[in-house]
């Protein structure tokens, strides 16, 4: 189990800061836009630099999992993340839908190995820690 969650880690990691850092420098070939509604949306997302601001978070969250601390920050930044990419491939562009969920399988098996790390989110009652108000 230690060398799955490792493993999981690792290329979901580098599959994040590759594809945050592309979203950044475009350093990968540029293909054309996507036909449709994918392609409006894209080139909204584009125009606009929201992709820019994604694709810090997707190479910070990245580099959390590469680096191996603060993992389940980086597992909490990439969600939402992931969330969005497996929704445009459903909605949008089924091309691309595999390598999605890939990615969803790897953090869902870092999410059961971390799950330590998230109990107190789902606590019905939190409470307040009124000596530092």
């Amino acid at each position: 189990m230690k060398y799955i969650v490792l493993v999981s880690r690792l290329l979901l990691g580098l599959v994040f800061v590759v594809f945050g850092a592309n979203s950044v420098l475009h350093f990968m070939g540029g293909s054309s836009m996507p036909p449709g509604d994918a392609g409006i949306w894209t080139g909204l997302m584009m125009a606009h630099h929201y992709m820019n601001f994604v694709g810090v978070l997707m190479i910070v969250g990245g580099l959390l999992l590469l680096v191996g601390r603060f993992v389940p920050l980086g597992l909490t930044i990439l969600a939402p993340i992931l969330v969005n990419i497996l929704l445009f491939h459903f909605l949008f562009m089924r091309q691309g839908v595999s390598i999605a969920l890939v990615c969803t399988f790897l953090e869902l098996i870092l999410l059961v190995a971390y799950h330590r790390s998230f109990h107190s989110l789902f606590a019905p009652n939190p409470e307040i820690d009124t000596n530092k108000l």
